[in-house]
């Protein structure tokens, strides 16, 4: 299981289905194991077995059913954060070799969808930096200089504007990005995985690990069978084979997306971005006949410090709806989870301390871009030993300038550790109504109590088995979020999404 089985769906989820996969029965062996069958691990993957690798992929759910299946699918490789931002936190070097190689990865992309021939809507359109609602042109423009310097600095290709066709701001200062890309992603990895098997790629679905031995062989335990490799590499959102050296320099954040009917040619077809924090980000999808979708994700907040979220879909469409007024009805509404860093760059390459352990984590919001790119640095440090964007990107790295965002994010945990102290949100289970839960006092311990949407009562530990973070109840979701690391448990404590290994006892 994992947060495919979480209650929303994506739009991508309501088309497409997910690849078929056996479950890991026996134990196998091979050059390299890959966990976590989303973008980052499906590219790393394919990328070991073109380079003639022996690899297994594995996933503790099915193929593509984790956070990739939430994505909203912006191919940009503009830093996120602002490219401003990124070059005061990293310098211009290492600003340069991000921006390089989130592009490269976009060209990876391009490159296999003509190498497949993959029918997945892939196509090149421009990005639009614009306003926020709320500041005035002189506010916005100011913004619009301090990123085209840094797009300078950086070798990003940039232009001033003037207006993006939407309400209100017609005539606002932006920042035009050209040859940005989308895609539909299921579509891509599907393709991509069939051509991993046909060359003679294993993957097994349904098969979460449950314990790993390091040394010269990696062992990774599952239920029924164990996988030996020379080398493994972790691509699970959070890593689930470190407990705090990476944790510690990123938190998990929920973002939230909707999917809207829209007749064609009524907006252009581009990437749309806001320059509020946290921003707002708009693209289309190709749909049949005269319509086409519109989404648009947003209104993002730490995992597990609110439970809202009705009212973030319900702000999330006056806001897009005041932009695009002839908007037409819902489609889909979905929510996932991303992973900040302490300094805006994923952290991808050799697990700290390990030759031969690979993580690949800390999307920061690109996680598509960061997980083709990923298939492309790990492939040659398994293969070269060594890749010219590894600084950029070593899970290693603590940059002295990060480290007030270092304090700032670990205060989560020191709030949630406080929980223990503090009363219970729930006096008693019998309260609870089907799709409702919440935490209790039981002496001195706590329990996390929900009662699914079968009216079915389930009552656990409310302490993460990660490292023991008071998780919360996600009422959207129907599931457990930890604050602390971003772990996911279902109603039963199952586990969704690691770094937790062990679902809730």
């Amino acid at each position: 299981m994992n947060v495919s089985g979480e209650a929303t769906k994506s739009v991508w989820m309501l088309d497409t289905k997910f690849p078929t996969a056996p479950r890991l029965q026996q134990d196998e062996h091979c050059d390299v194991a890959v966990v976590g069958a989303g973008i980052a691990g499906v590219s790393i993957a394919y990328e070991l077995v073109l380079a003639g690798r022996n690899v297994v992929l594995v996933d503790r759910g099915p193929l593509l059913g984790g956070m990739t299946s939430r994505t909203t699918a912006h191919l940009a490789p503009v830093c996120d954060d602002g490219l401003g931002a990124l070059v005061e936190m990293r310098g211009e070097e290492l600003a340069r070799g991000f921006q390089e190689s989130q592009q490269a990865a976009v060209d990876r992309i391009e490159e296999l969808v003509g190498n497949l021939a993959i029918d997945c809507d892939f196509r090149r359109l421009d990005g639009f930096l614009f306003p926020a609602a709320w500041m005035d042109d002189e506010e916005a423009a100011k913004q619009c200089d301090k990123e085209y310097a840094a797009a300078i600095k950086v070798g990003a290709i940039v232009e001033r504007s003037k207006g993006v066709p939407l309400n209100g701001h017609e005539s606002a200062p932006v920042l035009r990005y050209p040859n940005q890309a989308t895609f539909h992603p299921l579509k891509y990895l599907r393709a991509i995985l069939a051509d991993f098997e046909k060359r003679g790629g294993r993957a097994f679905a349904n098969s979460a690990v449950t314990d790993i031995e390091e040394g010269d062989q990696v062992r990774l335990k599952c239920e029924r069978g164990a996988i030996t490799a020379s080398n493994a590499v972790f691509a699970t959102n959070s890593p689930i084979n470190t407990w705090v050296k990476i944790h510690s320099k990123m938190a998990p954040y929920r973002t939230y997306a909707m999917a809207f009917e829209i007749t064609k040619r009524l907006l252009s077809d581009a990437l749309y971005w806001d320059m509020d924090d946290p921003y707002y980000y708009v693209r289309l999808n190709p749909g049949s006949g005269k319509t086409n979708y519109l989404i648009v994700g947003g209104r993002d907040h730490k995992s597990g410090e609110a439970d809202d979220g009705d009212a973030r879909f319900a702000a999330l469409e006056a806001w897009i709806r005041a932009l695009v007024p002839d908007l037409g009805g819902e489609t889909a509404r979905w929510s996932g989870q991303v992973l900040d860093t302490i300094d805006y760059c994923g952290f991808i390459g050799r697990s700290p301390g390990s030759k031969n352990v690979f993580v690949a984590t800390g999307d920061s919001g690109q996680g598509i871009t960061h997980g083709a790119l990923a298939g492309l640095l790990i492939r040659d440090l398994v293969v070269k030993g060594s890749n010219s964007w590894e600084a950029v990107y070593a899970p290693d790295r603590t940059p002295p300038a990060a480290f007030a965002n270092y304090l700032s994010e670990n205060l989560t945990a020191v709030k949630n550790f406080a929980e223990y102290l503090l009363p219970g949100q729930v006096k008693s289970a019998e309260d609870l109504k089907s799709g409702e839960g919440g935490v209790i006092h039981d002496g001195l311990s706590k329990l996390a109590v929900c009662r699914d949407r079968d009216g079915k009562l389930h009552t656990h530990s409310a302490s993460c088995s990660h490292l023991g973070c008071i998780v919360h109840w996600n009422s959207t979701e129907q599931c457990w979020d930890c604050p602390c690391h971003g772990s996911q448990f279902a109603p039963d404590g199952a586990v969704l999404n690691g770094p937790a290994i062990r679902g809730l006892s």
